[in-house]
C-alpha cells in the first residue's frame, strides 16, 4: 500500500488518474482547476467537461488527461466551507471515497490527490487533512493502489 505526501505541482505528478477540484458547472477559475486545464490542455478539456454537465458536491465524473502525465482526470467537487454544520464533512469524505473508486472501476494503479476544498472554497485545511489522511488510509487497508497527496 505505497502512499506518499508531497509538495509539487499536480500537474508534473505521474499517476494514472490526476484528481481535479472541479468547480460544479463545466467552467474553470483558479487554483488547482485552472492549473490542470492549462496543463491538460484548457480548450480539450472544456470541451470533455461540457459533455458531462454539471457535477455535484460530493459527487465525481471522469476525462481523459489530454496533455497531462496521466490517463485520466477525475473531476470532483468539494464542499464550500459555511461553518462545518452544513454537510461540508461528508461531502469531502465523498470526495475523496467515490475518487477512488472510480479510480478503481478505471484500473488504476496509481491516483494523485490535491487537498481537495481548502483553496477557493475554504475548508480549514487542518480539519480537510485529517479527513483525507482517514478516508485514503481506510481506502488503503484493502488496495494496492498507489496514492500521491499534494500539499499545497
Amino acid at each position: 500500500m505505497p502512499f506518499k505526501i508531497i509538495r509539487n505541482d499536480i500537474t508534473k505528478v505521474k499517476a494514472d488518474a490526476i484528481v481535479n477540484t472541479a468547480n460544479p458547472e463545466p467552467k474553470f477559475g483558479g487554483g488547482t482547476d485552472a492549473a490542470i486545464y492549462k496543463a491538460a490542455g484548457a480548450n480539450a478539456l472544456l470541451a470533455e467537461r461540457k459533455k458531462i454537465g454539471r457535477i455535484a458536491p460530493g459527487e465525481t465524473a471522469v476525462t481523459g488527461a489530454f496533455a497531462l502525465p496521466a490517463k485520466y482526470i477525475i473531476h470532483t467537487v468539494g464542499p464550500a466551507w459555511v461553518d462545518g454544520h452544513h454537510g461540508e464533512y461528508d461531502i469531502l469524505r465523498s470526495c475523496y471515497r467515490k475518487s477512488l473508486l472510480l479510480a478503481d472501476q478505471l484500473g488504476c494503479e496509481s491516483i494523485a490527490f490535491p487537498l481537495i476544498a481548502t483553496g477557493v472554497y475554504g475548508f480549514p485545511k487542518d480539519q480537510a487533512l485529517e479527513i483525507a489522511s482517514s478516508m485514503i488510509r481506510e481506502y488503503l487497508e484493502e488496495s494496492d493502489t498507489a496514492i500521491t497527496w499534494e500539499l499545497l
